[in-house]
């Protein structure tokens, strides 16, 4: 085995720097919402149920990528 070699999965690197979109999503989602409650309060319901709507299918697309790296394993 040669210093230069890499051993194990490159998938997992791969699916590593894929987090990072999904992390970004979510953080630009609540974001969004405490910006928008701090803007009008009275609209916090309707802004929290459309933001965990969000959140779940930026999270479904994290998950599907994690299924997806093990797989191509």
């Amino acid at each position: 085995m040669t210093p230069m070699e890499i051993g194990g999965s490159i998938n997992m690197i791969g699916y590593g720097l894929a987090t990072l979109g999904p992390a970004i999503g979510v953080a630009l989602i609540f974001a969004a919402v405490i910006n928008g409650t701090a803007r009008q309060p009275e609209a916090r319901g309707a802004m929290m149920s459309t933001a965990f709507i969000g959140f779940a299918v930026v999270e479904a697309l994290a998950i599907i990528g994690i299924a997806l790296a093990f797989v191509l394993a």
